[in-house]
């Protein structure tokens, strides 16, 4: 029997982020992946021209229709744009606390579009990290959580200290905003500090990366792996992907989900 992840988060149209890079992710690990549509977009690699919320009580019904039937091994939220949905959300997986939770707090596209409505953010925090195994801002989203500007690593910690604060088992907050010469992510669980350091690419090509290393621990969680092992591999899995992004559209394109074997006899895509 195949490990089952379910993904909550909004579609995007392009395919480069959201349902489309999750279910993409899961499949690359050898992961079963459910859907549960909180928001579509209607997006390309130059921007999100449009969205429309689904009715939150369709979205609770998604959730159920998929955990009551086919289950999760783990599930991970995305997009989720206000704060309805994300009670919506909440509602349910406090009925399944014994299935991980991966939350990635999406609040800005690549090209400045908001996925997440201002105030959707206090539900954010009181609804849903309270109920995440690990909560995965970039510095960005981690500034805006934790009430304090990140612009160094010390004040990643600071703010990793500020959202354990707010009920998360733990957090992993991504530095590849930092303008360092390498990326480095920085996880805390309240006890424990890693450091991971990870060199940094050279490509405006990186649609999708958020979603898609979010994506990866949970499907590793799924497979079993412990949470520091899934976000090795999860880790390694973004590295190749960025690397191997291929200039799809006329703007920041997406991630290369497929793995190596898959994508060497591929040429450039426009």
């Amino acid at each position: 029997m195949f490990s089952k992840a379910l993904t909550i988060a909004g579609s995007d149209s392009g395919g480069g982020a959201g349902i489309q890079a999750d279910l993409k992710t899961f499949h690359n690990f050898g992961v079963y992946g459910a859907s549960a549509l909180a928001a579509l977009t209607a997006q390309n690699t130059q921007g999100v021209q449009g969205v429309w919320a689904v009715p939150p009580e369709f979205l609770e019904l998604q959730i159920r229709s998929v955990l009551s039937d086919i289950g999760a091994d783990a599930i991970k939220t995305g997009m989720l744009f206000n704060a309805s949905l994300i009670s919506a959300a909440a509602r349910v997986l406090q009925e399944y606390s014994n299935i991980p939770l991966v939350v990635d707090p999406v609040m800005v596209a690549k090209g400045g579009n908001r996925l997440l409505l201002e105030e959707a953010i206090v539900a954010l925090k009181e609804r849903l990290l309270p109920r995440a195994d690990v909560v995965t801002p970039n510095i960005d989203e981690a500034s805006v959580l934790a009430g304090i500007l990140i612009h160094d690593e010390e004040q990643m910690k600071n703010g990793a200290e500020q959202i354990i604060k707010m009920g998360a088992k733990a957090v992993l907050i991504k530095g590849g905003h930092l303008k360092e010469k390498e990326a480095v992510d920085i996880f805390f669980d309240g006890n424990t500090w890693e450091r991971f350091e990870s060199p940094r690419i050279q490509t405006p090509h990186t649609h999708g990366t958020g979603c898609t290393l979010s994506a990866a621990i949970t499907a590793s969680l799924a497979n079993g792996f412990a949470l520091l092992e899934s976000i090795v591999r999860a880790k390694q899995y973004i590295t190749e992907a960025i690397q191997r992004a291929e200039p799809i559209g006329q703007g920041i394109a997406p991630v290369n989900h497929f793995p190596p074997a898959l994508s060497s006899h591929k040429g450039s895509l426009t």
